[in-house]
């Protein structure tokens, strides 16, 4: 770190890192990728010796501003814009978003690195595509990294318990809620159920399992009744871009989610069953998949419903129902119920009549509790 950087909020040399020193720097925004971490304004970091690997908390400094897509989720979800030389906590990671934006944690880092805002959660790394809808992703210069007690801080460093395996002896039944890509109304059904099931008394939780980093999901949710929420952020992960299984990711977060006693718990799988985010590892694992009671799969259009029917049938599982785009109207709901034979409800059209099916396939009581 050089003297002139002192303009920008850093202090002396205050203490060491592995030889290297460390400095007291004043950032302007703190993203929600790094909520769990309890952050400040203020922060101890190094400039040298950094490291390159997913979740490492990075402060970067914004080379530019953008009208599109150049907004910031802060830590307790509010959006902020992003101006040129705003200097702001992220964490690395990669996406692989096919309407959104595509990069990698680099395989080095050091300060006066130029990587991308690879989205609106703070996730940080090197864009290798875009979506023409949003221009060029934000290009931000690396600062530094952010340390505590003697090493540089990560997103893993305060996470939810882990889980190998979903409790035996929990009957509260799990609703997953696919899609065949992303954009395809998946948080609408999420949301849409717990507000109908909360307004009927029943007690309900809900997670990401599966996506990039933001809060706003979870945030929807709770906004419509769900009491508790986590997603795998709440794991230590940015994103679950190119992880190989989300299956411990799956059974971690829906054990803490049954630990509240909810009468159900609501799992959102992010991004689509064929993508780049290992949706279809949590259909892989037979645990995971024999506690799911209800599936519902979101598609855009009637070619998508066809293609995921497909899929899971030949896996020799099921979709309870279909949702989204494809069940805005009567042409597509009409080909999946004739065609596909699987129920067809959308979730914004007719919230009581989602809400009715998924409790007859849950086997609850119709009345309200």
């Amino acid at each position: 770190m050089t003297d002139a950087s002192t303009s920008n909020g850093v202090s002396k040399d205050t203490q060491k890192l592995n030889g290297h020193k460390t400095v007291e720097i004043r950032v302007d925004k703190i993203a929600s990728v790094c909520h769990r971490l309890n952050l400040h304004k203020n922060e101890h970091i190094v400039a040298e010796g950094l490291i390159a690997e997913t979740g490492a908390v990075t402060v970067v400094r914004s080379l530019g501003e953008k009208s599109v897509y150049g907004e910031l989720e802060l830590e307790e979800g509010r959006m902020a814009k992003i101006f040129e030389n705003d200097i702001i906590i992220g964490a690395l990671g990669a996406r692989n978003a096919l309407k959104g934006y595509v990069g990698h944690v680099p395989e080095s880092l050091k300060a006066g690195d130029v990587i991308n805002m690879l989205n609106l959660g703070g996730v940080i790394g090197i864009a290798t595509g875009a979506n023409k809808d949003l221009g060029a992703p934000l290009k931000v210069e690396v600062v530094g990294q952010v340390v505590r007690k003697g090493r540089i801080l990560n997103l893993g460093d305060s996470t939810i318990p882990t889980h190998d395996r979903l409790d035996p002896n929990c009957k509260i039944p799990l609703i997953a809620v696919s899609g065949t890509c992303m954009s395809a109304g998946k948080t609408k059904v999420c949301a849409t159920l717990c507000q109908e099931l909360s307004k009927r008394g029943y007690r309900v939780n809900a997670g990401k399992l599966s996506g990039v980093a933001a809060r706003k999901d979870l945030f929807s949710f709770e906004d419509h009744g769900a009491n508790m929420t986590l997603s795998f952020v709440d794991c230590g992960l940015p994103s679950t871009a190119d992880v190989e299984s989300i299956a411990p990711i799956a059974k971690s977060i829906i054990n803490e989610l049954w630990e509240d006693k909810p009468d159900l718990v609501i799992v959102e799988l992010g991004d689509g069953i064929i993508g780049g985010y290992s949706v279809m590892t949590y259909f892989d694992d037979p645990e995971l998949y024999a506690r799911t009671k209800v599936h519902i799969c979101c598609a855009n259009d009637p070619v998508g419903a066809y293609g995921a029917k497909y899929v899971f049938d030949k896996r020799n599982q099921r979709v309870d129902m279909f949702s989204g785009p494809v069940t805005d109207n009567e042409v597509g709901r009409g080909y999946v119920e004739e065609g596909l034979k699987v129920k067809a409800i959308n979730a914004r059209n007719d919230p009581e009549e989602m809400a009715d099916e998924v409790i007859r396939l849950l086997g609850f009581e119709q009345t309200a509790k």
